[in-house]
């Protein structure tokens, strides 16, 4: 373990032996954000001033979503919504609740090929309103609109909540970015210290934690955060929503966001070093998606109303022992999730952490951990009627056969690694 003093100042020094001297300074980009978005607010300001809607969508997932979610719900930001799911329900009432040609949506991408993303936007490009686009540069995404934004490439998706992918929709949501960005700064300064440093202090435990117990709004970033870049190499720290170790989140008030960001991502970084494991990279993400891209090309079609079940829960239940984890993976309308709490108090009983998942959300966020970190999860997916097929344009498929294959894409890749696994209809 390095010293304190000195894995301060090699972390601000972007030295990647503090980790694993592979590429990680090259993903380091998020030490001097606050300070570069500073000097970018009055573009966006004077862009969120053009803007005539009604309401502004977010489409996007992961690193693009979980930040801007978390400021909509601290800061009540009615008129501003975050699509992040393929449900064809979820997207058919997320339409009928808005005047299409009186909202703004903006897609936001690093990759700009993101499938989530890129079908939202292909589904309401033909309906009307206007877009508006985040992404980086080389991006396909650019091409969408004229008002495109683009993000610091050295900065990976989960470590970008102080970039322009928060920034431009905290601006939208009528946040004061710049006094965000004052608080982030302020962090960002107390971050560099010997003694006292809030961000060391913090990573200092949460590389100590097997499972870190997560609430609340800001818990649906921080999970992200921690399972996406400490979940790899058989190690990783599993955030849970029962059981586990609840590190302190300082929040009372809603401008705190930009400290907490800033303090949750070098402490993260901090906890990295601590497994020795390199915290910028997510190797087996791309699993679920290979296979989700295989089903969704194979001449065998996957509809009718999804996968059905599979497995016997009692028995995988039964075979949790202590240490474990039971993680609940359930692709379903968002607006169900409380239905999953007598599932939830079955899996409590066996006195085994237990975790919870939206999908595809998930595949972007504890989908890392699941896959690549300790060998120590049971877990149950969960899947309900989707309705009719919502077409596409432009697209093979619609939204029941995508998420269908989500589900059945990431079901196939846990079990083909080992992990115990069945599948329920809610």
């Amino acid at each position: 373990m390095i010293e304190t003093a000195e894995l301060v100042e090699r972390i601000w020094e972007r030295d990647p032996s503090v980790w694993t001297g592979t590429d990680e300074a090259q993903w380091l980009g998020w030490l001097d954000e606050p300070a570069r978005m500073r000097e970018r607010v009055h573009e966006l300001l004077e862009f969120g001033a053009a803007v005539d809607a009604d309401d502004i969508v977010l489409l996007g997932m992961g690193g693009s979503s979980l930040a801007p979610e978390v400021m909509r719900r601290t800061f009540a930001a009615e008129r501003f919504h975050v699509l992040d799911t393929t449900h064809p329900t979820a997207v058919r009432r997320l339409e009928a609740s808005i005047d299409v040609d009186r909202t703004l949506f903006l897609a936001a991408s690093k990759s700009g090929t993101t499938i989530e993303t890129r079908s939202h936007l292909d589904y309401f490009r033909g309906r009307g309103g206007r877009f508006a686009v985040i992404t980086d540069p080389g991006s396909p995404l650019a091409e969408v609109s004229e008002d495109v934004f683009y993000g610091e490439p050295t900065i990976g998706g989960r470590y970008s909540a102080l970039s322009i992918f928060g920034i431009l929709p905290a601006v939208l949501m009528g946040i004061d970015a710049t006094r965000l960005l004052d608080r982030a700064e302020e962090m960002r300064e107390a971050c560099r210290l010997d003694e006292g440093n809030p961000g060391l202090g913090l990573g200092l435990e949460l590389g100590r934690t097997q499972y870190l117990r997560v609430s609340g709004d800001f818990g649906l970033w921080v999970e992200q955060l921690v399972a996406e870049s400490t979940g790899k190499e058989g190690k990783g720290i599993v955030p849970v929503h029962v059981g586990g170790d609840e590190l302190e989140v300082r929040l009372p008030d809603p401008y705190e966001l930009g400290q907490e960001f800033f303090r949750w991502e070098f402490a993260t970084a901090v906890a990295g070093s601590m497994l020795g494991i390199n915290p910028f990279d997510q190797p087996n993400v791309q699993e679920a998606k290979d296979r989700t891209q295989a089903l969704l090309s194979e001449t065998r079609p996957v509809s009718g109303t999804g996968p059905g079940p599979e497995g016997d829960v009692d028995a995988l239940l039964a075979q949790a022992k202590p240490g474990d984890y039971i993680a609940i993976l359930a692709f379903i309308d968002p607006a169900r999730e409380h239905e999953l709490m007598p599932l939830v108090e079955r899996a409590k009983q066996t006195g085994a952490a237990v975790a919870t998942g939206l999908g595809p959300r998930y595949l972007h966020s504890t989908g890392q951990l699941h896959k690549g970190g300790p060998d120590t999860g049971l877990f149950i997916q969960v899947v309900d009627d989707l309705g009719e097929e919502l077409p596409i344009p432009g697209r093979p498929y619609g939204f029941r056969t995508l998420i269908a294959a989500q589900a059945a894409g990431d079901f196939e890749a846990l079990r083909d690694r080992g992990r115990p696994i069945v599948r329920v209809t809610l």
